[in-house]
């Protein structure tokens, strides 16, 4: 059997169902044995680094190993923002890139790269197999370490004569079973103590309670502390839940930055959150001053990197919730009724064209349980800032690494992992115009997915910051109008073109949703309101001074 084979089979084997990529000369051996493989169907992108994000969001929600492909070269390069990408999320993806064969390293053969270096930085794991005997070998090894332990992107680059030797029959081994990285219980004990002790506190939760928001909500309802989440961790807990403040940090919100800046809360319980810049209103040190700080995490990397912490808690979350939990009932607490007095945001004008009202009108058109898979641009901040959490993990928002078009490729991962839950990618004519041809991926794939393109003929996210930085805005960040509706209409795509918010009706929402594939709403708006950044304007406003 060529070696390649042997590939395909174990990743068949860990219930791999798509590969995300291209085809190109030095991968097209492991594309030909799809021809045998029923069970893998390739999802052929328009860019690399679209696949990549596609990759990242298919393993997210399926909780599995997603693999990505591309050529040697260009196809590695472009594949390494996809890759940092999901090292950021912990993400177990597969990055395998073709090569040269080896007798031709050196001699500058056509796409020629040595791409293993280039991965190293944005993976858990990068290698260049040098030996056919090696390829089975080094795929598993990679795939464990891609599972194991904190989850992540890992990089294997196949020369492509490596790939076609013939080998004897080869065993094919197991799925990896990722072992529960367990807590220390008598951590957990003296963490339940602390608590308990503290006349009161909150609950700072990032996206890391992903699968153990239900905990997250008990742990809050015994200790009564208001829960206060991340932009990354929207989405989880529903707005309507009486402990939840709203979003601490970038366009966060005035309860939960008034609780941090001002409360009394004597803890604070970090659960699953990094402290990163953007869920920390740039690493705001009140956060945690003069307050005993537990953080719960999985990484042990997190743990003192920018805050004080008093108590780190190393282990799965779920793991780590479930023994506070049985401590926190030890000692005796019980659900009760809540004594945090939940402030109602302000009602503001819905008659404005502008991208709050189109938002939070375009949310009343589609079912609760739809995914919001959000892209970089301004319409971001208006998005964590006024729209609505109805049901449970209903928004990808990648403000982490901030890679523009992302939310396109996330969209169409997002789709493939959970078919019948509705999908709606917010993106913007920038995000468009880098990745929106994969919209065409996703009509080849029949995939109902609409894609909501925010189009303001400028680069919205750049021209405010600026404004607010240096008080003037370089010309250049706007372009000349594009039609977009023009450009679906030309695809074949089903589409409708907005222009002030009587069009925007149910009628029209149902006809793209309807339809059995891809569809995309164009929202023609120039918006000069300054985002609600939240204290990311003070900051950008202060910048230089």
């Amino acid at each position: 059997m060529k070696a390649v084979r042997a590939v395909v089979d174990y990743l068949k084997g860990n219930n791999v169902k798509y590969i995300f990529g291209i085809p190109a000369g030095s991968v097209n051996a492991f594309f030909d044995e799809l021809y045998d493989t029923p069970e893998i169907t390739p999802i052929v992108t328009k860019h690399e680094g679209a696949a990549g994000y596609m990759a990242a969001a298919y393993a997210k929600y399926t909780g599995q190993l997603s693999v990505c492909i591309a050529c040697s070269g260009p196809g590695g390069t472009n594949l390494a923002t996809g890759a940092a990408n999901a090292m950021r999320e912990h993400l177990p993806v597969l990055f395998l890139t073709g090569a040269v064969p080896v007798n031709t390293v050196g001699l500058n053969a056509s796409q020629e790269l040595d791409v293993e270096p280039v991965f190293r930085s944005v993976t858990k794991y990068s290698v260049t197999i040098t030996d056919a005997k090696d390829l089975l070998k080094e795929v598993v090894k990679a795939t464990e370490i891609a599972l194991s332990g904190v989850p992540g992107p890992v990089h294997i680059a196949m020369p492509i004569d490596i790939q076609l030797e013939n080998m004897e029959q080869l065993e094919i081994p197991a799925p990896f079973k990722r072992a529960p990285i367990v807590p220390d219980s008598g951590t957990i004990k003296t963490v339940a103590e602390e608590l308990v002790n503290k006349k009161n506190g909150y609950i700072f939760v990032g996206q890391g309670i992903r699968n153990s928001v239900e905990q997250v909500l008990e742990v809050a309802e015994l200790l009564d502390w208001p829960i206060i989440t991340t932009p990354q961790a929207k989405g989880y807990i529903a707005d309507n839940h009486p402990l939840l403040a709203g979003v601490f940090g970038f366009a966060g919100h005035e309860e939960a930055s008034r609780l941090i800046n001002e409360g009394n809360g004597q803890a604070l319980l970090v659960i699953g959150s990094s402290l990163g810049e953007t869920a920390t209103n740039n690493w705001n040190e009140n956060l945690t001053k003069n307050r005993f700080t537990v953080q719960m995490d999985f990484d042990q990397s997190v743990f003192n990197r920018k805050y004080e912490v008093d108590i780190p808690v190393l282990g799965d979350i779920n793991l780590s919730l479930e023994a506070l939990l049985v401590e926190l009932k030890a000692l005796g607490l019980s659900k009760k009724s809540t004594s945090f007095i939940k402030k109602d945001r302000e009602i503001e004008d819905s008659a404005e064209y502008n991208t709050k009202n189109v938002l939070v009108q375009l949310q009343k058109f589609v079912p609760s349980s739809t995914r919001y898979t959000i892209d970089i641009g301004e319409y971001m901040a208006y998005v964590v800032h006024h729209m609505t959490v109805l049901d449970s993990d209903t928004y990808y928002i990648n403000v982490h690494f901030g890679a523009m078009g992302s939310g396109i490729g996330s969209a169409i991962g997002s789709k493939l992992a959970e078919p019948e839950r509705p999908v709606v990618c917010i993106t913007g004519d920038g995000s468009f115009f880098m990745h929106g041809m994969e919209i065409l991926t996703a009509k080849e794939n029949q995939l109902p997915i609409m894609f909501v393109i925010m189009n303001n003929a400028r680069l919205g996210m750049v021209y405010h910051g600026h404004s607010l930085q240096y008080k003037r805005s370089h010309p250049t960040f706007a372009q000349e109008p594009v039609n977009i509706a023009a450009m679906a209409a030309a695809m074949n795509i089903p589409n409708a073109r907005i222009e002030s918010m009587a069009d925007l009706t149910q009628d029209t929402i149902d006809r793209l949703l309807d339809a059995k594939g891809p569809s995309i709403l164009e929202i023609v708006l120039v918006d000069e309101s300054i985002p609600p950044m939240g204290d990311r304007v003070k900051f950008l406003s202060s910048f230089g001074k």
